[in-house]
């Protein structure tokens, strides 16, 4: 993390086209690390980080799902607008963190 960076929330969940991993909130970014776990041993490996967004380049945030919820945003990357979307337990908590979050960064 860099210099006066903190995490505001941070959960192992899985993105629709990434699979498993550890999504990441700070006051500066939204980043995502995909993870190996192995069953035998109840190990889990972090991996690389494959999503790593200033919350200046989040364009959207919503949510979605009626059986399976997800936290989704629009963030403008290197190849253009994508749209991720994490399976997390707390869909209403995420999303009012992630706009929190952008608030006071656009603030400071």
């Amino acid at each position: 993390m860099d210099e006066g960076e903190k995490k505001i929330k941070q959960e192992d969940c899985n993105e629709d086209n990434l699979g498993a991993g550890i999504l990441t909130l700070t006051n500066k970014r939204l980043a995502f690390d995909k993870t190996r776990s192995r069953m035998m041993d109840f190990s889990k490996q972090f991996g690389d980080t494959v999503i790593d967004v200033s919350l200046e380049n989040v364009t959207k945030t919503w949510k979605e799902g009626l059986l399976i919820k997800k936290v989704c945003f629009t963030a403008k990357t290197d190849n253009g607008e994508q749209i991720f979307k994490f399976g997390v337990f707390n869909t209403k908590g995420w999303l009012k963190s992630i706009e929190n979050a952008i608030s006071e960064f656009k603030n400071q």
